[in-house]
Formats: structure tokens, sequence, C-alpha cells
């Protein structure tokens, strides 16, 4: 018995500590609905429906990483339809459209329903 539970903390706390790290690196604006922002990607503009970011890890063909992806998952986004490099997510009555492009980034505001 004290093997099985010495194994599950040898998997657990990894995990744990990858999940703190993803959360350390992302904050949520609260003008855009708290939706998060990853802390290093720069702001480049921003208007009336959303903003504009430059961020290294974007990219067009494989979307998001899958750290920002669970980051989302965990604060409650859900990730609806895709179109093109396109996603929408959803959380309550609020909806977020995030492109994500060659190390662009732009997070524009749905009208709320």
């Amino acid at each position: 018995m004290k093997k099985i539970i010495i194994w599950s903390m040898l998997l657990i706390c990894p995990l744990l500590g990858i999940g703190m790290i993803n959360f350390l690196l992302y904050e949520k604006d609260a003008e855009l609905d708290n939706f998060p922002i990853p802390n290093n990607a720069e702001l480049m503009n921003q208007n009336e429906f959303g903003n504009n970011y430059s961020w290294s890890k974007a990219s067009e063909e494989n979307g998001i990483p899958f750290g920002y992806e669970i980051v989302l998952w965990v604060s409650g986004w859900k990730k609806g339809e895709r179109e093109g490099a396109s996603v929408y997510y959803s959380k309550g009555n609020h909806t977020i459209d995030l492109i994500s492009t060659r190390e662009h980034l732009t997070i524009l505001r749905v009208n709320d329903s």
C-alpha cells in the first residue's frame, strides 16, 4: 500500500507543478471578461473590440500551445467552433474569438448574449 501512495505522489506532484507554472504564465484581463492572457505577450494595439499581441508561441498551423489550452479550460472557458485560425471560447454569457497566427495573437470580444 505504501508503494502505491509513493508512486501516486511521484506522478501527481510533477503534474501539479506544471499546472502551477502554467497559471503563473498567464493573467486574467478584466477588460476581456477575465480571459487569460500570456504574461510574455506584448500588447501591440487595442480597441473597443479587443487586443492584438505579439507572442512568439502563437501559430496559425498549430494554434495555441497545449498549456494555454489547459489554462483556458481550467479557468472555465469552453472551446467552441473553429474557423481557420479563429477559435471561439465561451464562459457564461461571454464569448471570445481567439485568433492565432504566426507570432501574433488577437483576442476579440464577441457580442455577449
